[in-house]
């Protein structure tokens, strides 16, 4: 690890394992929503709007704390793209939640079980990944993992778009689910994002 002279603001590590938590939440929210009856998503989706509302108030606070520190752990722009790449998942689990909801789905289609168990893993991996950004130790087996769950989580997503095409859905119903997967999707490429931003960081810092 690079050797440094000056003192370095710590309260980031703070707030990054605070995001990572944030999402773990919102990847349990998820995990209900496949469990819940019609009835009960409504609120599952205001528990998952409170949680959206507290990743964004994290990812301020890091910002704000970027643009008072004179001095960071790690590159500016490498604090801004973690910050935003975790701001990123947040946003998009709570946008599938919330399509659901005012969608009225009455049945998740097969195989999205599946993409939320990937979204539930990568988020575990990712909240045990963040504290160790202070030392930059055991970070390798982190990205390396997270990247096999995005290449999963293709397989996945390609498989439930042909689930949808093969004729038995009608086609509002389609465009409907699909737009829930294609967000699902998305979360599992942020997850990604933020499992290179985390690599880039670790070389620079080597």
């Amino acid at each position: 690890m690079r050797f440094r002279l000056t003192p370095r603001e710590t309260s980031f590590y703070d707030m990054f394992a605070a995001s990572a938590d944030n999402i773990v939440t919102g990847s349990k929210l998820l995990m209900e929503m496949l469990g819940a009856d019609a009835s009960a998503r409504a609120e599952i989706a205001e528990r998952m709007r409170a949680a959206e509302h507290a990743g964004d108030d994290a990812t301020h606070a890091i910002f704000h704390q970027l643009n008072s520190s004179f001095i960071t752990p790690f590159d500016r722009e490498d604090i801004y793209a973690l910050a935003s790449s975790l701001d990123d998942i947040m946003d998009f689990m709570e946008e599938a939640v919330d399509l659901v909801v005012l969608y009225k789905v009455e049945e998740l289609p097969k195989g999205v079980e599946q993409q939320i168990e990937v979204l539930a893993r990568a988020a575990e991996l990712t909240a045990e990944a963040m504290p160790n950004l202070r030392t930059m130790a055991n970070l390798t087996e982190y990205w390396i993992e997270v990247n096999r769950l995005e290449n999963q989580a293709d397989q996945i997503h390609r498989k439930l778009l042909a689930h949808l095409f093969n004729g038995k859905y009608d086609a509002i119903e389609v465009l409907k689910l699909k737009q829930i997967v294609d967000i699902l999707e998305e979360a599992a490429d942020a997850f990604e994002h933020v499992a290179n931003t985390v690599e880039t960081i670790a070389v620079k810092e080597s």
